[in-house]
């Protein structure tokens, strides 16, 4: 597995596979999509390009097979404070899903995280997405007890479909100086490492996994 930053020429495979995860219908369409939820698009080239600039500290990270391979996968990981670090538009191509990379990707970012100081990861996910919320649980995260309101009247990331929407924050705290826990690895590189959200401050910070 390759993770990489993403750069400019990656733009509109990112914003395709974002809409593609979160908004995708029909047969080819991921487990975990919004349907029923939310409509229209998670996301557009200029939003995508407003995130990035207003939180330059910030990392979206690319998933590929191999150097010049398809894009797979993405995931943004912002840190915050106290070695917290938040994750989100964690995505896996639809057609990859019975690999199970989702599991491989997350595991490879909180990697990634843990190198650069995180001791914590957050995220905030809807509180319809029982599947969802469940998958993270049996990967370590809990729930804190904490909801953050749902952002109504703002449709830059998609129009809802109901109306007692909110998110819930979830979080794993992480070992330090643990052993990767993606096969082969013993940490990730800031430039190439082998290895659909809340709302609260932009982009990633609100429309959670």
């Amino acid at each position: 597995m390759l993770l990489t930053p993403i750069t400019e020429p990656d733009y509109p495979a990112v914003v395709a596979l974002a809409n593609l995860a979160y908004r995708g219908t029909g047969s080819g369409a991921s487990w975990n999509v919004e349907t029923g939820i939310l409509e229209g698009t998670r996301l557009t080239e200029p939003l995508l390009r407003e995130d990035l600039a207003a939180k330059p500290n910030a990392h979206l990270l690319l998933y590929h097979d191999t150097p010049n391979g398809p894009l797979l996968g993405t995931v943004w990981l912002e840190p915050r404070q106290h070695g917290t670090w938040y994750l989100g538009l964690l995505t896996i191509h639809p057609n990859q899903q019975n690999r199970q990379l989702g599991r491989t990707l997350l595991a490879a970012a909180e990697d990634f995280a843990r190198t650069h100081g995180a001791r914590t990861i957050r995220m905030t996910v809807l509180q319809v997405r029982t599947p969802l919320i469940a998958w993270y649980e049996r990967r370590g995260y809990t729930q804190t007890g904490q909801t953050e309101p749902f952002p109504y009247g703002d449709e830059r990331f998609g129009r809802p479909l109901r109306d007692d929407l909110y998110f819930v924050v979830l979080e794993k705290e992480l070992e330090v100086d643990a052993p990767s826990a993606v096969p082969g690895r013993s940490g990730l590189k800031d430039e190439v490492a082998d290895v659909g959200v809340a709302v609260e401050d932009g982009l990633f910070g609100q429309f959670s996994v």
